[in-house]
């Protein structure tokens, strides 16, 4: 109900855009502009075509609501979108906004034309921003905030908070970071605690000594872990030496497992890992999808040799084919079941080096219970709707579809812990790996069981 409201929100939305541009009521689209949400003015671009977006960009005016906009559009759509744009127009319109929030707008655009927009910056917001693009893309580094609000350690109750009354700049105050006299992160305190203190108490006597931390080139995925898991509001980014460069913020950090998610997803399902795949033409969202489905390609033509060596017994029994899609389907259905559980579980930390092995047993006894119970039923089926031929057959299939779902669970469980263990990816062996393996031991194993028991019949 919810998500059908916001559709028709912003779709009466667009509709207002698109009635006054073509009025070209320049003084009014700029009202509109300013009153909706940034994040809503980067949903609604997705609608607009290209002429729409340029002329409804050329309104936009240097302030934090137009650099907010900038980072919340999808990353097409803003190359697009300033493609022709020249560098001076875009450094003042990215001026107001923080470092990180200028890094992340930058990353996005070509190296030549970034740089030109970099040049124009003045000399100190250079050096912080190219210290923040230096870091690795996807790291804690990348996304984090360097002005941050610092306090020393002897600093007592009552001047933090008349400190903390006239700073402006801070990115967020809900917690207060306490350093020593060289920059070190000592401990962190929460605004509660400060205003409901004694005003005479140093900070260094208040502060809670015990901080998570992450490295700049830690990985955001394991940032999110951090945060997600302690509930934190930010984390502080620091150097081998303890010395204070940033903050992750929990807002950043639900960009991030959006974004992790959507790109595990993507994998797991074989269409590559751009995130904005949907914004992309045809031919490129045909050209990375093509790879991964070659992969499933040579799985059917592996499937089809292996069928094609044993024509001999599907000449003397051909109700054999019949069973071969329910084979094929059954186990490649609970083998991405099982791979999409492990690699879920290892994104979310729920899956460790601690309980790999007691996970893995686990989900083959899964597979083993499954295929018994589908077994058994496939098995009952098969003799009551062929009675005309051999009990066997009926033996077959059962034990067929049984071990099928056996492998499957064990190879979808197998792979990406083994990745893991590699410090590959484990979601790129959830899509067509992994059902292309499954798809050729299940039919072989199919014809196995049928050539031992079909010579008795």
């Amino acid at each position: 109900m919810k998500q059908q409201m916001f559709e028709r929100e912003i779709q009466v939305l667009g509709d207002t855009f698109r009635r006054l541009m073509r009025r070209h009521a320049h003084t009014n689209l700029v009202k509109l502009i300013n009153k909706t949400h940034p994040a809503d003015m980067s949903v609604l671009f997705r609608y607009f075509d290209e002429s729409e977006q340029e002329q409804l960009f050329d309104l936009m005016q240097p302030n934090d609501h137009t650099g907010e906009f900038l980072t919340e559009l999808d990353e097409s759509i803003l190359q697009n979108l300033v493609a022709e744009v020249s560098a001076d127009r875009i450094a003042k319109l990215i001026d107001p906004i923080s470092a990180s929030d200028r890094a992340e707008i930058l990353s996005h655009l070509p190296d030549e034309q970034s740089q030109g927009i970099i040049d124009l910056l003045k000399k100190e917001e250079v050096e912080e921003l190219e210290e923040i693009l230096a870091y690795p893309e996807d790291s804690a580094g990348s996304l984090m905030h360097t002005d941050v609000f610092t306090l020393h350690e002897e600093t007592t109750a009552r001047a933090a908070i008349a400190a903390l009354q006239h700073e402006e700049q801070a990115e967020t105050v809900f917690y207060l970071y306490v350093t020593n006299d060289v920059n070190q992160l000592m401990g962190v305190i929460s605004l509660r605690d400060l205003v409901t203190t004694s005003p005479d108490s140093l900070l260094k006597d208040l502060m809670v000594r015990k901080v998570h931390t992450v490295r700049p080139d830690t990985d955001q995925e394991e940032v999110a872990q951090v945060v997600s898991q302690y509930n934190y509001l930010a984390v502080p980014v620091t150097d081998p030496d303890e010395n204070l460069l940033g903050i992750v913020m929990v807002d950043d950090v639900v960009d991030v497992i959006r974004e992790e998610a959507t790109e595990d997803f993507l994998k797991m399902a074989g269409v590559g890992k751009d995130r904005e795949i949907l914004l992309k033409s045809s031919w490129e969202n045909a050209k990375s999808r093509l790879p991964w489905l070659f992969a499933s390609w040579i799985g059917g033509i592996g499937a089809a040799t292996i069928i094609g060596l044993y024509e001999n017994i599907l000449e003397t029994t051909l109700v054999l084919a019949a069973f071969i899609p329910v084979i094929i389907g059954m186990g490649g259905n609970i083998g991405t079941q099982t791979s999409t559980i492990i690699v879920r579980g290892l994104a979310t930390g729920r899956v460790n080096v601690g309980n790999n092995m007691k996970i893995l047993f686990k989900e083959i006894r899964v597979g083993l219970i499954l295929g018994v119970f589908y077994g058994i039923l496939l098995g009952l089926f098969t003799l009551t709707r062929f009675t005309d031929l051999s009990p066997n057959l009926g033996i077959i299939v059962g034990l067929s579809i049984t071990t099928s779902m056996l492998i499957a669970t064990t190879i979808g469980a197998f792979v990406p812990l083994f990745l893991f263990k590699l410090e590959i990816d484990p979601a790129v062996a959830t899509g067509p790996f992994v059902t292309t393996s499954i798809d050729i031991l299940g039919v072989t194993l199919y014809f196995l069981i049928a050539s031992l028991f079909l010579p008795l019949a």
